[in-house]
């Protein structure tokens, strides 16, 4: 839904505040010079996105939407860019380090094979490179790399008005799953860095990539800081978190699927299995490894049985 500018800060920005299966989407008005849109929610959500996009853009008078920009390529964030591209025929920025796997629809390089998540065939444009600054509508964006959660994400940073565009490098509470160390990769120190550098911007608002803006900066990254300690104390407590996140994304997608064709989707995502490997194979079965995160994520009231189907709580 919409969500109404407070601040002078926040003016000549509408923000399109999604459910956690689908990222905010930040729209920068341009007046007559055309507007930008930032990141583009899930494919499942697609029409949804374009209704409201249509809505905010005016009527007959509507402003043009020139350019898309992605913060980073997760399937939240980039599921509608094909159906928004059809729509308008806007160009699409991406971040440069995957620019030339989403060019070739390289899904072993992309995320979506790997988490078993769906996500429409796009076509990236050019690249948005940290340093680049977007100028619209009198604002000026600069774009900065925030590697952790992905080690490609931009962020979006204008100075004079002191807003930030975080992406998912910092939510109200905490950040998004890290996952170049699903991989074997060490990004918590790119985690902590991106924390630093988004502490020395002093931005007034914060735009995160999923939650409600905020203006308690210093508090949300407290939080950000102590969940990243956790973390970095006891990596497995990371894995297991992200294994739990993958299925209810799952469930989020398909809103809800017969107990044994979840199992069935578990084996078969590569993610799954990698981290159950890393993890020393716990519970014995990788089977067995998939029921045990269902039954945690249904006594956490994440999911829900409903006889033999296992349904997403919203």
């Amino acid at each position: 839904m919409p969500h109404p500018a407070p601040d002078v800060a926040l003016s000549g920005l509408t923000i399109l505040q999604r459910g956690w299966l689908s990222s905010n989407n930040v729209l920068l008005h341009g007046g007559g010079a055309g507007a930008v849109l930032v990141d583009a929610s899930h494919t499942l959500h697609a029409p949804q996105t374009v209704a409201l996009l249509h809505q905010r853009l005016g009527g007959a008078d509507a402003e043009p939407l020139l350019q898309l920009v992605n913060t980073h390529l997760h399937s939240d964030h980039c599921g509608g860019n094909a159906a928004i591209q059809r729509e308008w025929g806007c160009r699409l920025s991406v971040p440069p380090g995957e620019f030339a796997a989403a060019r070739d629809w390289d899904e072993n390089t992309l995320s979506y094979r790997a988490t078993g998540q769906i996500c429409e065939r796009y076509r990236p444009d050019n690249c948005l490179q940290p340093g680049d600054t977007l100028a619209v509508g009198g604002r000026r964006w600069l774009a900065l790399a925030a590697p952790g959660h992905d080690p490609h994400s931009l962020i979006l940073f204008d100075e004079v008005h002191g807003v930030l565009i975080s992406a998912d490098a910092l939510w109200g509470n905490g950040f998004g799953v890290v996952f170049p160390e699903l991989d074997g990769e060490q990004a918590f120190d790119e985690v902590a860095q991106s924390l630093d550098l988004i502490e020395s911007l002093r931005a007034r608002w914060v735009i995160p990539g999923h939650g409600a803006p905020f203006q308690d900066v210093s508090d949300a990254l407290q939080r950000a800081r102590l969940r990243l300690a956790g973390f970095v104390a006891d990596p497995a407590r990371h894995s297991r978190h992200a294994i739990r996140v993958l299925v209810k994304y799952h469930l989020m997608e398909v809103q809800q699927q017969p107990l044994p064709d979840l199992l069935r989707w578990f084996d078969h995502t590569p993610l799954c299995a990698a981290v159950w490997q890393r993890l020393q194979r716990p519970e014995g079965s990788l089977r067995a490894f998939a029921q045990r995160t269902v039954d945690e994520l249904t006594g956490s009231g994440a999911l829900k049985l409903d006889g033999p189907l296992v349904k997403d709580v919203g």
